[in-house]
């Protein structure tokens, strides 16, 4: 009996209880809508702009076309500095000639001769008179190589002495047991001293050759010796060929 009048009181309370917080939601203001209340200033964000990154040109290129661009490219570069040396040299030549008063004066003639084996190939030469230079040929293909001989400069200079420059250089060429030349490169350089006399040709050969025997080491073969011959020039008013 006193557990069920228990149980009954604390059911009473908890309904009051319920009522009153019912009773204190309804008594509590509503929060302010009025239109007499000031809005809140409405501030649009920048619309953000996409921008397309540019694409990524494709520079991929095959090894082999790009090896040979830039053979290409080399070979058009060693040409033109050929033209601007010996455009160079000419001019330096011609106008020590006016300054010295020297208009018949000497005549000087170079020429190149290979006579390297088929071990070396030559792919490249510069040549400088009094150090200008005269003369530059580069070619990686072997067709400088090929020719036996070829000339240098043919043209009018100072009498007196002048200094010849040469430089050569040699790609290694071999089969077989011998390919292992083709990694080797081998350089020269050289200078000679010649004269050439008031109204005559001086004839310098200029003759690349192997030095020693086959005990002698590769790099020591290459070599340079000089063949001079000094002419009489031919004169247009000579009326003839003259001596030589």
């Amino acid at each position: 009996m006193r557990r069920t009048v228990a149980l009954s009181v604390a059911l009473l309370c908890m309904g009051a209880g319920g009522a009153f917080g019912a009773a204190q939601a309804q008594d509590a203001p509503a929060p302010n809508t009025s239109s007499d209340a000031p809005a809140a200033p409405v501030v649009a964000a920048p619309a953000a702009r996409a921008v397309a990154a540019p694409a990524a040109p494709d520079r991929t290129i095959d090894a082999g076309t790009y090896a040979v661009r830039l053979r290409d490219l080399e070979q058009r570069v060693n040409e033109l500095k050929e033209q601007i040396f010996r455009s160079k040299a000419r001019l330096s030549l011609l106008a020590e000639t006016v300054l010295e008063g020297v208009v018949g004066g000497g005549q000087a003639v170079i020429i190149h001769e290979n006579r390297m084996s088929q071990s070396y190939r030559l792919v490249r030469v510069v040549y400088a008179l009094d150090g200008a230079p005269i003369f530059t040929k580069a070619d990686e293909e072997g067709s400088l190589g090929e020719q036996q001989e070829f000339e240098v400069y043919n043209g009018s200079i100072v009498p007196g002495e002048h200094t010849l420059t040469v430089n050569l250089e040699y790609r290694g060429h071999g089969y077989g047991v011998f390919a292992y030349l083709k990694g080797y490169r081998f350089k020269v350089r050289s200078t000679y001293t010649f004269a050439v006399p008031e109204g005559r040709v001086a004839t310098v050969h200029v003759v690349g050759y192997e030095k020693g025997g086959p005990t002698t080491p590769l790099e020591e073969r290459p070599a340079v010796r000089y063949i001079e011959r000094v002419e009489r020039q031919v004169r247009p008013d000579a009326g003839g060929e003259g001596d030589r």
